[in-house]
């Protein structure tokens, strides 16, 4: 392997390192005692990593709720299924409102709107810089507002079900199709009381 190659791996993986760090975060938060998980430190010690991203480790850790981290876990376990107009399951396949729904319902039991500008009336308005892992982020894809919605999951990042012929994936807010489009950000109210 070419110093060249090792350069471009190490920039690749620090672009996705805050989402890494927050499902980790998450699964050790998620699932104490269990071994594959216990000890993050150790195993980015390992990696020869922990001395670049110690400190983002440490914060994913004190801001990352774990309702947002099992939501956020929820919608990457999606990653890959099939888009599909009206689709409101992985079964079927989802469209970007369908998955969205289906998302917060099955972390959090709460049961959003069917279309994305019904979920985007329905949520708190957030301004950009709020943004938080949960939070819901909306795009005029369609010459029309809030015709697009996807999850932020942190770091600039979204998770979302895009188009036919596509699947769920995740994706940067800041390139630039995205960025021209951002029509903005809402927050879902909590269920129960609970942050």
């Amino acid at each position: 392997m070419t110093s060249s190659s090792s350069a471009d791996n190490l920039a690749r993986m620090t672009r996705w390192l805050p989402v890494l760090l927050l499902t980790c975060s998450a699964l050790v938060h998620a699932a104490p005692g269990n071994a594959p998980y216990e000890d993050m430190d150790t195993l980015l010690n390992d990696k020869g990593l922990m001395a670049r991203i110690g400190q983002q480790v440490q914060h994913a850790r004190d801001t990352v709720s774990e309702q947002a981290s099992s939501l956020v876990i929820n919608a990457m376990a999606f990653l890959d299924v099939p888009y599909r107009y009206g689709g409101n399951s992985a079964e079927t396949g989802f469209d970007c409102s369908g998955f969205v729904r289906a998302v917060y319902e099955q972390s959090l039991g709460k049961i959003l709107p069917r279309r994305s500008d019904e979920q985007a009336a329905a949520t708190q308005t957030i301004d950009r810089s709020e943004l938080k892992p949960g939070d819901l982020v909306f795009f005029n894809t369609m010459r029309r507002a809030f015709s697009h919605v996807g999850i932020y999951v942190g770091d600039g990042k979204f998770i979302h079900s895009p188009r036919s012929g596509a699947q769920v994936r995740m994706e940067d807010m800041r390139m630039a199709y995205w960025s021209k489009r951002f029509n903005g950000a809402r927050r879902v109210q909590p269920v129960d009381g609970n942050p």
